[in-house]
């Protein structure tokens, strides 16, 4: 409990994290409530109210067939955060297990995994994203499995690099004469002292996934209509963005304000997390 108030204590230290994480406890709250709360039906049509500009009766306008932009934006929330913590968290029990085998056998399993690493990260990211999701289905799923299984090589390296100095300690060693497996040790006694630095940088990936299903969504390979995610809105707002710029600017501000808030986020955990800053 205490080392609780402690983290508590100096996480609410940094202004900026604090505020980033007011709002995503906001954004988890339109997420979860959708549905409830949005102030009109995101999918009806009235087309004698397209392109109307932000007025008390929408607050942010309407679209190309007159729907509410604010309840599209809000069931929006719903596809941008769950492609974004499932394709975050693919990645990461991937990157954190193949960290965890390169790192604690070494040798030959680690020349493979880490070329395997180092292949991934010579490509970049969005290419190859784009090139797997172009022989698939477009689907959610489809999108959230490929970023999955694209993002996971920052986890590898970082946890690679941590296993390497940590099962040289003295209790691995402990561990290990009081007749503990490879994968106890790896799992029960290396994995829980290396992760500040994968909270840290899930948090940050999560941030990550989101821009790369907008950019998806933009070029047609995410949701699709009338399914509202943010993406397709400014994919389709574009168009019109001389006659209602309010249709890509308000998904635009979705999009900056919540990766914003991931990464204010983010840079308070590292902050709090690394040893090499308790003094903060």
């Amino acid at each position: 409990m205490k080392g609780v108030l402690t983290f508590l204590r100096r996480f609410g230290r940094n202004r900026a994290a604090l505020a980033g994480s007011v709002f995503l406890l906001g954004i988890y709250v339109v997420t979860v409530f959708a549905p409830v709360i949005v102030p009109q039906d995101p999918y009806r049509m009235n087309l004698r109210e397209k392109l109307e500009s932000p007025s008390s009766k929408h607050l942010l306008g309407t679209d190309e067939l007159g729907r509410d932009v604010l309840s599209r934006i809000m069931l929006g929330t719903r596809i941008s955060l769950t492609v974004g913590f499932i394709a975050a968290g693919i990645s990461a029990v991937v990157g954190v297990t193949m960290g965890l085998v390169a790192g604690y056998f070494s040798g030959i399993i680690d020349t493979l995994i880490m070329g395997l690493v180092d292949l991934l990260m010579s490509f970049p990211p969005f290419l190859l994203i784009l090139a797997v999701v172009a022989i698939v289905p477009p689907s959610l799923v489809n999108i959230m499995v490929v970023l999955g299984l694209t993002m996971w090589s920052q986890y590898a390296r970082i946890v690679r690099g941590n296993i390497l100095t940590v099962k040289e300690q003295d209790f691995v060693e402990a561990a290990r004469a009081l007749g503990a497996g490879n994968l106890r040790i790896m799992w029960r006694h290396l994995l829980p002292n290396v992760m500040a630095p994968v909270i840290v940088v899930a948090t940050l990936n999560v941030a990550g996934a989101i821009l790369l299903e907008s950019g998806l969504s933009f070029l047609g390979f995410g949701a699709q209509p009338p399914t509202p995610s943010w993406g397709n809105m400014i994919a389709t707002g574009r168009v019109y963005l001389r006659q209602a710029p309010h249709i890509a600017t308000s998904a635009g501000m979705a999009i900056f304000l919540t990766v914003l808030a991931f990464n204010l986020v983010g840079d308070g955990l590292r902050d709090v997390l690394d040893p090499r800053l308790k003094g903060y």
